[in-house]
């Protein structure tokens, strides 16, 4: 703002240098005085004088006495005090004019045409009410040193786990909550819900074990906890406890906004289930569960392909390790589905083989969708991955087999993805 400011001074001063210097001029012409104008007539008449008797016309006589007479009158009248001749009073009120009407008026114009407010720069973010990357890591690093100097200061363990659940670090988040005391943690029942989230998380969205016992914890403090009720229903529903599943969401919808995603996603479940068509889906703890499994069987895969539109289908094949051949049987259920790379970890659509079927060829569209709400044409990438579970069920398990591919778009085909890993 100062560097503007004073080169727009600089411009101003210019501009009335260059306006005002005719002024200026003349002004100083004016200040002649009349004994000057009297000298300069005293001058002609002496050089007509000189003129005179060079032409014969008067005698040096006469020249010598009508030369002293002018000198005596010179020396009279620089006796006496001449008035100033003064300016015109025209010049002198344009120049104060200007001097003051163009920054006035370059200001006007300025306020008018310009951008004043271009002139106070916006505030840093802290100054803002932002908070910057900066900020967020050196927080970071402050209760990291902060739970390292006192291993048993709960508090500072609950700020360190919900900072990285934030973060999108739900490992590290994980490791912090089980730091967090019990007196602070089995109180709260939403610090509870979001341990159980990061758990499961962790274990690619499975909720039994330790995070549907904290996710019970917090229905006990809280029976009417949101997240509690929505986990604990996704929790049952993988579990294809439907009777719980249906009881613990008929309470959450109420609470939840009529025309959201998720209401819209319970409505439909709910109508499956009373319908028998509801299946297991395998889903995040946080993420809308999906309202039915419609794995396509290997003899419908011909008649899913000629149906599938290129743009919203991938297909592509599924091989598994030589070095994991022997931990599979040939009569073991291998699920291959498609998930959005980032969001929810719903499955967008599900094809159910046989390892007798590897290699298997697939084909994954709107047809095979776990949900109408939730298909794999409504996003603009998709990873495909492969499980392989012995007991045919669709809630993952320690010792599965599983393999992922890469992030493509949908209508991608020849996708290769191997079962290479074991589930831990």
């Amino acid at each position: 703002m100062a560097t503007f400011l004073i080169a727009a001074a600089l411009l101003v001063a210019a501009t009335l240098l260059v306006l005002l210097r005719p002024w200026r001029r003349a002004a100083q012409a004016a200040e002649s005085t009349a004994r000057d104008a009297n000298t300069a007539v005293y001058r002609d008449q002496l050089a007509e004088l000189d003129r005179d008797l060079a032409a014969g016309t008067i005698g040096p006589a006469d020249h010598e006495q009508a030369r002293g007479e002018l000198q005596k009158r010179l020396l009279a009248d620089a006796g006496v005090a001449e008035p100033v001749i003064a300016p015109r009073a025209s010049g002198r009120s344009t120049v104060i004019a200007l001097a003051l009407a163009l920054p006035v008026l370059a200001a006007g114009l300025y306020a008018w045409r310009g951008n004043p407010a271009a002139l106070n720069p916006p505030p840093p973010p802290a100054q803002r009410g932002e908070v910057t990357q900066q900020q967020i890591e050196q927080m970071i690093a402050t209760i990291e040193a902060r739970v390292e100097k006192n291993p048993n200061d709960s508090k500072a363990w609950m700020v360190l786990a919900r900072s990285y659940r934030a973060m999108g670090r739900p490992a590290d988040s994980a490791k912090a909550f089980g730091h967090v005391g019990s007196e602070l943690l089995d109180r709260d029942p939403v610090m509870l819900t979001e341990y159980a989230d990061v758990l499961a998380t962790v274990a690619n969205g499975d909720l039994q074990g330790k995070p549907l016992k904290l996710v019970q914890q917090a229905l006990a403090v809280d029976p009417n906890n949101a997240m509690a009720l929505s986990m604990s229903a996704t929790a049952a529903y993988q579990r294809q406890d439907m009777k719980t599943a249906t009881a613990q969401w008929q309470q959450l919808l109420p609470m939840l906004p009529p025309e959201s995603d998720y209401a819209k996603f319970i409505v439909q479940t709910l109508a499956e289930i009373r319908g028998g068509t509801a299946g297991v889906a395998a889903g995040s703890a946080s993420a809308p569960v999906a309202a039915a499994a419609r794995a396509s069987s290997p003899s419908t895969s011909a008649a899913t392909k000629s149906s599938a539109g290129a743009a919203t289908s991938v297909s592509g094949r599924v091989t598994l390790s030589p070095a994991l051949a022997s931990k599979v049987q040939p009569g073991d259920t291998v699920f291959v589905f498609a998930r959005a790379p980032q969001g929810p970890r719903m499955p967008l659509a599900v094809k159910r083989g046989l390892v007798s079927d590897l290699p298997m060829d697939f084909v994954l569209d709107d047809s095979t969708a776990m949900s109408p709400e939730f298909k794999l044409s409504s996003v603009p990438e998709v990873r495909i991955e492969v499980r392989v579970s012995r007991n045919g069920s669709a809630t993952p398990s320690a010792g599965d087999l599983i393999g992922q591919g890469s992030v493509v778009k949908p209508g991608a085909t020849g996708v290769a993805v191997q079962i290479d890993q074991i589930r831990p």
